[in-house]
């Protein structure tokens, strides 16, 4: 199936969107404030060593200190055999050590950066790998007899004094030698040159930025399949071009700018869909819908047949819901970027032979997932445990923010719990102190059932402390809000 990759591009921001047939199946943003930082080579420092969750924090210069376990230090893996225990990280590392890391993974709501110092610098067709000498083949590339050519392919064009060593990429099944060589001295020179900078650099610091999206997109994103890269940026179309031209020549062809009159994004109504993945409820062209809720800990999604009554009868009802919320999952996920632990709640189905269908439908939908996946199959709760690796922000946290109002919670106190929470503290206060008078200050909905059903309570606690008790709205209060001023 084939795809066109669209590339918006204003001063503020890159957006891409990956189309399929009309529509799209995957967005990526990144906002010139909010770069993300995997992929990024960092000098830290490190400022305190956890040896009870064997962990330590890390200093690179972000706005929170990032973390590093034990098993992702090189060292622990070089210091040990094969079935000896961990090196305990409190031998490893020390407060005040400056240390070479690399961001496997964004800081994520309240977490720093995942990082690593088993350090990979991305090509074309290969990945660089500085301290670890052996060749791996991407697991993508399915035929292990092409897989034996393209190590032996790499291992013979590797230096004689090369140290490090590579995994060849899926991008190089049919990259010729003059390529995958042209990769290497490219790698080289680059780790060359961040080794260099780690010498006059002051700690923490940058040493090395990953690239731009639109970069990464014709480095990571583009296959065989894809048909266009339209962007809306001239001058992004020529960087793209000259850079594409040195580092993917195979994609050069294909990138084009688009000068259409209408929005490069509307022509595929990407800003609907943007809005639509933001919602929880996504309807199912049956009349059915799927539920979406996204915690910290994990994602669930409720499948639900609602006005769909198409079946022959109710099983067959059921079981066609569930195809085609399968299918629907996995777009998606895609959408909105949904990483980690993942559980599916399809509509119960007696029938075995149903169950395996609807498994292998969603398996099916999830095989052109650019990211890992593995599904558990369905648990003896009947519900279908899943996961996607997580390596950036899903969409909603990249354009959303905790609600004022509600704190996320979803829910907000009715008027009246407000209410008699007020009272509760006006009878606490007059307790405490001896003011002239109580003066509630709320917004209008608290304030209309204190001047209406609640005003009899409120008349009642006035006789009660023996204080004038007055209203005021504050129209700039949420619900729960309110203050309660003593005069």
């Amino acid at each position: 199936m084939t795809e066109d990759i669209l590339i918006n591009v204003t001063p503020f921001e890159t957006r891409v969107a990956i189309v399929e047939q009309g529509t799209a199946q995957e967005l990526h943003i990144e906002r010139s404030i909010q770069r993300g930082h995997v992929g990024n080579l960092y000098l830290g420092k490190v400022v305190r060593v956890l040896p009870g969750m064997q962990s330590a924090f890390v200093d690179i210069g972000l706005e929170r200190a990032a973390f590093i376990h034990v098993g992702d230090l090189r060292q622990n893996r070089m210091e040990r055999g094969a079935n000896a225990a961990p090196t305990p990280i409190e031998k490893l590392l020390f407060e005040g050590q400056s240390l070479l890391v690399q961001v496997i993974k964004d800081p994520l709501g309240s977490k720093g950066a995942r990082l690593s110092t088993h350090l990979s610098i991305a090509g074309r067709m290969l990945v660089y790998l500085p301290y670890d000498p052996h060749v791996g083949i991407s697991q993508k590339i399915g035929s292990e007899a092409e897989r034996l050519a393209l190590r032996e392919r790499v291992q013979g064009l590797r230096p004689a004094d090369e140290t490090g060593g590579f995994i060849v990429r899926t991008q190089a099944e049919d990259a010729s030698d003059e390529e995958l060589a042209s990769d290497i001295v490219y790698l080289r020179t680059l780790w060359s040159r961040i080794q260099a900078k780690t010498r006059t650099v002051p700690v923490p610091a940058l040493l090395y930025d990953d690239l731009t999206l639109a970069q990464r997109v014709l480095r990571d994103m583009t296959t065989p399949n894809t048909n266009a890269i339209l962007v809306d940026s001239r001058t992004t179309t020529q960087d793209l071009t000259e850079w594409a031209a040195v580092f993917t020549p195979s994609v050069s062809d294909r990138i084009r700018h688009y000068s259409g009159e209408r929005p490069l994004f509307d022509t595929a109504n990407v800003d609907e869909e943007i809005a639509r993945a933001l919602s929880r409820r996504v309807d199912l062209k049956s009349g059915g819908y799927l539920i979406i809720d996204q915690t910290e800990a994990l994602t669930t999604i409720d499948v639900n047949t609602g006005g769909y009554v198409g079946g022959r009868n109710f099983d067959d009802t059921i079981f066609k819901t569930n195809l085609e919320a399968a299918v629907a999952i996995a777009r998606q996920l895609r959408l909105r970027n949904l990483g980690g632990i993942i559980i599916i709640d399809f509509i119960d189905m007696d029938d075995a032979e149903h169950r395996d269908a609807v498994l292998a439908e969603l398996r099916k939908a999830l095989a052109g997932d650019r990211t890992r996946v593995t599904v558990s199959g369905f648990s003896q709760l009947g519900l279908v445990e899943m996961t996607r690796k997580r390596t950036r922000d899903s969409l909603a946290h990249q354009l959303c923010e905790v609600c004022p109002t509600c704190q996320s919670r979803g829910i907000v106190k009715t008027p009246r719990t407000v209410c008699y929470e007020i009272l509760r503290e006006i009878l606490r206060e007059s307790r405490q102190f001896n003011p002239r008078e109580f003066r509630i200050l709320a917004s209008q909905s608290v304030i209309d059932l204190f001047l209406e059903e609640e005003s009899q309570h409120l008349a009642m606690l006035g006789d009660f402390i023996a204080k004038p008790v007055s209203l005021s709205v504050e129209t700039t209060y949420s619900q729960e809000e309110y203050d309660i001023i003593l005069i």
